[in-house]
């Protein structure tokens, strides 16, 4: 799946497109060390496909590799986050 980065001046949104339906999630950034996931949007038509999973895991990554934490606003992102300890080293 081929998830794309669109970075504003204070926040920005990782999006994919899968079987012609757009799924996206969106953050805001705080500081250089710090991330807000506030909201994941997934077409009806891709539910249960892992959509939002793989959008979840790149924000996870970008973490990791960026060197910030998040804090789960998004619900879905906060429950996928109690479903992966592993996870816990970026997830505030």
């Amino acid at each position: 799946m081929d998830i794309r980065n669109e970075e504003g001046a204070s926040g920005g949104r990782y999006a994919t497109e899968v079987e012609g339906h757009e799924a996206e999630m969106t953050y805001s950034r705080t500081s250089a060390k710090l991330v807000i996931v506030d909201h994941t949007a997934v077409a009806d038509a891709l539910r249960g496909k892992g959509v939002g999973q793989a959008l979840a895991l790149h924000a996870v990554e970008a973490a990791r590799t960026g060197g910030w934490k998040i804090i789960p606003l998004c619900p879905f992102f906060k429950a996928q986050a109690q479903r992966h300890p592993e996870w816990h080293d970026v997830v505030n």
